[in-house]
């Protein structure tokens, strides 16, 4: 089975939805995906709650979403309602989400 580590940077919705679509279709398919927000991209989490968009609860309740950077949470301001939505904050990488552990355990790295 294929390996696909999906690593969202920007903060556009649109792009982020993608992302997203993109996740579970490889999912479908019978790849093993997961999703690992970092940059921009861990401000979207609130909105989307927000809205009940069913497309990121989804992925999130089935653990496709892995985390969310800590360092970008924190300076983004939206650290404490990451921890609210019960996202796993990540730090790995100099306070950041690295993607080394992925790509180690044989992982594909997607980037959007």
């Amino acid at each position: 089975m294929k390996k696909v580590l999906i690593y969202t940077l920007e903060g556009k919705k649109m792009c982020f939805l993608h992302a997203l679509m993109n996740a579970k279709q490889l999912k479908e398919k019978g790849y093993q995906v997961k999703v690992l927000l970092e940059g921009q991209s861990v401000t979207m989490p609130k909105e989307l709650v927000a809205e009940n968009n069913p497309l990121f609860q989804g992925l999130k309740e089935d653990g496709t979403i892995v985390g969310v950077c800590h360092a970008c949470s924190k300076s983004l301001g939206v650290l404490e309602d990451n921890q609210n939505l019960g996202l796993t904050l990540v730090d790995d990488m100099y306070g950041h989400a690295g993607v080394a552990k992925y790509l180690e355990e044989g992982y594909e790295v997607l980037t959007f």
